[in-house]
């Protein structure tokens, strides 16, 4: 997995308790906005069945937030997400630009995990 997201001045720090994963339905999403010292990260997490995403909730083409124009951004099968700035689509499950403005680009995606309490955490549950 590409830890770009750490590249951002704003990028929590690995163990960032989120939300608890059972607080994520199947098939929605959330948008975050992690605030600390150092700015503002926003984070767009995913439930596809059981496995929790997450992705820096920059769109590449022009680091809009995905959501910025709408909540609805998971497609209705759940395999695609889509910038409601400019309608560019990516893999829900990769990040992969798949069309659109988003056609040779990817989303930054953020290791989670859910740690022994149900929580969803930054990168590995310790």
């Amino acid at each position: 997995m590409s830890q770009a997201w750490k590249q951002y001045r704003s990028a929590p720090q690995p163990g960032t308790r989120l939300m608890r994963f059972e607080e994520l339905p199947p098939g929605d999403t959330r948008s975050l906005t992690l605030q600390s010292e150092n700015g503002s990260f926003p984070l767009l997490l995913l439930r596809l069945d059981e496995i929790p995403l997450a992705y820096v909730n920059a769109c590449p083409h022009q680091y809009l937030p995905l959501d910025q124009r709408g909540k609805r951004v998971l497609s209705q099968d759940g395999e695609a997400l889509r910038c409601t700035n400019h309608d560019a689509t990516f893999s829900a499950r990769t990040g992969e630009g798949l069309s659109g403005h988003g056609e040779g680009c990817a989303l930054d995606p953020v290791p989670l995990s859910v740690d022994d309490d149900g929580w969803l955490v930054i990168g590995n549950a310790e």
